[in-house]
C-alpha cells in the first residue's frame, strides 16, 4: 500500500486461516525515492507530456513495491512460491468517480504486469475501476476489510483511517456497514510543514500543538461544501490540494505559519469528529490507523471533540496502526483469487456487489 501520503510503501504478509483469522507474519517500510515522490505529486495535476510520464512513474512504482516485497519475504523467511498473490493498491494521482461522462475514472498507477515479472508472484491491482464502472465511487474500499477484522456483535465500532485523506467506517451493532471519505488527513498538514519547516510531516504534532487555532481559517476550511454532501463520498487530492488551501489564506488575515499548522489540525480533527457525531451516535470506541495515529496532538484534539467517546489506536485490538491499510489489500486480493466479492455497494453506491481487481499472473 502506497497512499496519499506519498511518504512510502508499507508491505505485509498475511498468512489467513481457512475460517477468515489472519495473522500478519512480517512488515516492512520502503520509502519512496524523493524524485518519484515528486513526479507522483507533480502528477496530480495536468502537465506536459503526462502520458509518457506516468507510464514511466507506473513503472518506477512497480520497482518499489517489489523491493518492498523482497525485503518482505527475506524478513518473514517465505519463498515467492509461498505466496498465493500479492494485493498491490498503485498511487492514486487522479481520482474523479461519476463526473464528465457519467462514469469518470480513478488511476492508481502501478504497472501491474512488471511487478509481476519482478516479484514472481500473481499480483492483483487496479482494485478499484470495477466499483467506478458499475457507478460507484471507488473508495474507501477498507470498510469491507475493518468489517471482517473489527466488527464486534452487539456494538458499534468505528475506524478512522487518517492516511492522507481520512476515511471512517461504522460498523454497526446489527452488522451494517457505512464508510466514507470524510475530509483531509495528514495530506494539507504535511504539505504546510514541508513549506514552513523544510519536513516531510510534523513529528507528533508538536508545532500544530505550539500555535493557535484561528477561527476565521477554521470557518473557511470548514464551509468546503464536500463536508455538506450525503455519502457515498470519497475524495483526494484533485480537491484537498495546496491551491484549494491557498485560497482560503487569501481570504483571510496574515498569520503566522504555526498558527496555520493548528489551525489544519483542528480542521482534520473537527472533520473527522463531525462524521462520527452524524453518522455514529451509537460508538463508544473510534479506533484510529494510519500515520495519524502517531500524531498525538491530532489524538488529543479529536478525543475533545468527542468526550463521550474512547479515542484508541487499533494496536490496542492486535493490528498495529501502521499495517492496517496493507492487510486490506493482502485480505482484498484473497478475495479475488477466491472469486469471492469484497465491495460494499452500501458504502461505494455501487450499482451492487462486484468482484474488484485485475489479476497478472506470475508466469
Amino acid at each position: 500500500m502506497s497512499g496519499t501520503s506519498l511518504d512510502g510503501v508499507d508491505a505485509v504478509a498475511v498468512r489467513f486461516d481457512p475460517n477468515g483469522a489472519m495473522r500478519v507474519l512480517g512488515h516492512v517500510h520502503e520509502a519512496l525515492p524523493q524524485a518519484l515522490s515528486t513526479e507522483l505529486l507533480a502528477l496530480n495535476s495536468s502537465g506536459p507530456n503526462e502520458l509518457h510520464r506516468a507510464a514511466l512513474a507506473a513503472n518506477a512504482v512497480a520497482s518499489t513495491y517489489a523491493r518492498a516485497v523482497a525485503r518482505l519475504l527475506s524478513a518473514a523467511a517465505l519463498a515467492p512460491d509461498q505466496v498465493r498473490a500479492l494485493g498491490a493498491h498503485g498511487q492514486t494521482v487522479r481520482h474523479r468517480p461519476g463526473e464528465f461522462d457519467g462514469t469518470g475514472y480513478t488511476v492508481q498507477l502501478l504497472n501491474g504486469a512488471l511487478l509481476a515479472e519482478l516479484a514472481g508472484i500473481d499480483v492483483v491491482c487496479d482494485l478499484r475501476s470495477r466499483d467506478v464502472a458499475a457507478g460507484g465511487q471507488g473508495a474507501p474500499l477498507v470498510p469491507a476489510f475493518h468489517a471482517a477484522r473489527f466488527a464486534r456483535p452487539g456494538q458499534t465500532v468505528t475506524v478512522l483511517n487518517i492516511g492522507g485523506i481520512a476515511n471512517i467506517s461504522v460498523l454497526g451493532d446489527d452488522t451494517t456497514v457505512l464508510g466514507f471519505d470524510c475530509g483531509p488527513g495528514n495530506v494539507l498538514l504535511d504539505h504546510w510543514c514541508m513549506c514552513h519547516r523544510g519536513r516531510p510531516y510534523d513529528a507528533d504534532g508538536a508545532w500544530a500543538a505550539g500555535g493557535t487555532v484561528q477561527p476565521q481559517l477554521l470557518n473557511a476550511l470548514l464551509d468546503e461544501p464536500f463536508f455538506r454532501r450525503q455519502p457515498p463520498k470519497s475524495t483526494g487530492r484533485d480537491l484537498f490540494n495546496a491551491a484549494w488551501l491557498g485560497a482560503r489564506l487569501s481570504g483571510s488575515a496574515p498569520m503566522q505559519p504555526q498558527d496555520v499548522q493548528a489551525t489544519l489540525a483542528e480542521f482534520t480533527a473537527t472533520a473527522a469528529a463531525q462524521a462520527v457525531r452524524s453518522h455514529a451516535q451509537a460508538a463508544r470506541r473510534v479506533l484510529v490507523c494510519g500515520g495519524g495515529a502517531f500524531n498525538r496532538d491530532l489524538l488529543r484534539r479529536l478525543a475533545a471533540q468527542l468526550p463521550d467517546v474512547a479515542v484508541t489506536i487499533t494496536d490496542d485490538e492486535g493490528l498495529p496502526a501502521m499495517q492496517v491499510e496493507a492487510c486490506a489489500f493482502a485480505w482484498l486480493a484473497r478475495c479475488h483469487v477466491e472469486r469471492v466479492s469484497a465491495s460494499r455497494p452500501e458504502v461505494t453506491g455501487a450499482r451492487g456487489a462486484r468482484l474488484l481487481g485485475a489479476l497478472y499472473p506470475a508466469g
